[in-house]
């Protein structure tokens, strides 16, 4: 069987035979279960949330640890091979130009919470000394172990895991040996034809799925509540459950039609803007902004990440603040493991006709170059005014307001209050794509191929954003409850991508065999 011979819905079929029972079960009973909880008893549902998030952090943050940094290494060492010529989806020219399958890999993989900490968080760091460091807090000496520790959390490493091995193991059994493009497919190099095509295989992606939910539903829900407090500071609109159920319905309005028009037309588009935007952006703040500053400190930065690599990638509980390690570094490594396998699927549905060197060297060595200079940029810049004295975020980040970290560096910058909206404007926009290429994905993942109807695309977006809705009613705490179960479901995944260590190679060595190239 071959990647075309795959079953594909027919005229005149339900919508909803074009999805897998077991994952529409077991997802919407998910988001059933969660949010009834939620009305009943919040404050149990996160206590119990509290204690998993807790456990999972204090006992497999160390492997979650070592799984990002085997598969960057493999990861490279696999693009830098023979292998690495050795094309994905056995077209011989790249289906979707290069700025634009870029533009659809930045905007996806770095997406909302990119955006969202980009600004606050290196100066969270330089307020609050990371525990690889010990430079004084505050102190100039401390601007470059800052963006060090952000480079840690959105570099690499992240970047890495998010689509590069697993991407190769989908691609070589989706396009060369028929197999779904589902997060079971992972398995089936180790489990074979039974975890394909059995109910285990539904509970994969299922558990797949729920991940994605859960990490997406929460930069919906947190993108709400920092429209909604910008459009009031900067605009006197009324900062409430009203203005945030409007941003809300922009938005999915933007990501459902997006996603209903698919890879070519509206993901495309939408992730070509984005990127336009956020370069017009980045190159007002470099030539009107601390040019200078900014350039030494990118240089000392990127230095120290390189030069303390290791030992911020390393740094557990045992040398390091409990509560440090749950909120900062594990927090967000389980939160890309919960991720991976539906962005793998989507890095191999619009990488066909490249290079495993090509999309490797992409994902997991340009991109993550590229966010470390947007975090230098908005984040150094809010170091810099920090420093200056222009204004003090101390107890703003100390109480995680990374809404208000954000507007006040971008009112900083060039242009004031015009590039505080220009900077609302990306992040929605940001967070946008996210919403349109997960409901892609999630909708390939029902469908177990290329082309899942429009309108189960629509259904899953509108399903975030409705969850968001109903969680944003109680408050914004319960948002944040699902933020944290992500480190949760970050088990199951992890399982799931663990034998990508190897069977990534081996994927792409027989790529290459196939292709003539060994």
């Amino acid at each position: 069987m071959t990647a075309e011979t795959i079953p594909k819905p027919k005229a005149g079929e339900s919508v909803w035979s074009d999805s897998d029972p077991v994952v529409l079960i077991l997802t919407i009973g998910f988001i059933l279960l969660f949010v009834g909880a939620s009305v009943v008893d919040a404050d149990y549902v996160a206590e119990l949330i509290g204690h998993g998030f807790s456990w999972t952090a204090k006992y497999l943050g160390s492997f979650f640890q070592l799984l990002l940094l085997l598969t960057f290494f493999v990861a490279v060492a696999t693009g830098v091979s023979g292998a690495g010529r050795a094309r994905i989806g056995g077209l011989d020219e790249p289906e979707i130009g290069r700025f634009r399958w870029l533009s659809m890999i930045m905007c996806t993989l770095l997406a909302g919470g990119g955006v969202f900490f980009a600004a606050g968080e290196p100066v969270y760091h330089f307020v609050v000394i990371p525990p690889a460091f010990d430079t004084e807090a505050a102190s100039p000496a401390a601007v470059a172990p800052a963006l060090a520790q952000s480079f840690m959390h959105w570099g690499f490493l992240a970047w890495a895991v998010l689509g590069s091995l697993t991407a190769i193991v989908l691609s070589r059994a989706h396009y060369s040996q028929g197999q779904p493009l589902q997060p079971r497919t992972l398995l089936y190099p180790v489990l074979g034809e039974r975890v394909v095509s059995g109910r285990l295989g539904g509970v994969v992606d299922a558990a797949c799925v729920i991940a994605v939910v859960a990490g997406t539903v929460g930069p919906i829900g947190f993108l709400a509540t920092q429209m909604s407090f910008g459009l009031h500071e900067l605009f006197g609109v009324s900062d409430g459950y009203g203005t945030q159920l409007m941003v809300l319905a922009v938005l999915a309005g933007v990501y459902m039609t997006s996603a209903m028009t698919g890879l070519h037309r509206g993901i495309q588009l939408l992730s070509r803007f984005n990127v336009i935007l956020a370069l017009v952006i980045a190159g007002v703040i470099f030539v009107f902004g601390p040019t200078l500053f900014l350039t030494d400190v990118y240089l000392q930065s990127m230095g120290e990440y390189l030069g303390s690599f290791f030992s911020m990638a390393t740094m557990t509980a045992q040398t390091a603040p409990d509560w440090w390690m749950k909120w900062w570094t594990v927090f967000f490594f389980a939160w890309f493991i919960g991720y991976t396998p539906l962005m793998a699927v989507f890095v191999s549905r619009i990488s066909r006709g490249r290079t495993i060197r090509e999309t490797i060297m992409a994902v997991a060595i340009l991109a993550p170059i590229a966010t470390t200079i947007w975090f230098t940029l908005l984040g150094g810049s809010g170091i810099y005014h920090q420093l200056s004295g222009t204004f003090d975020l101390t107890d703003a980040l100390n109480n995680f307001r990374f809404d208000v970290a954000t507007l006040t560096v971008a009112q900083a910058l060039p242009g004031g209050t015009w590039m505080a909206a220009a900077i609302l404007l990306l992040t929605t926009i940001f967070v946008a794509t996210t919403g349109d290429s997960m409901s892609y994905s999630i909708a390939m993942v029902g469908a177990g191929h290329d082309e899942p109807q429009p309108w189960i695309r629509v259904f899953w977006g509108g399903a975030m954003a409705l969850m968001a809705a109903i969680l944003l009613y109680m408050g914004a705490g319960q948002i944040g409850v699902l933020q944290q179960f992500i480190v949760i479901t970050a088990i199951p995944v992890s399982l799931i991508i663990l034998p990508s260590l190897w069977t990534g190679p081996r994927a792409a060595a027989a790529l290459a065999k196939e292709q003539g190239l060994a």
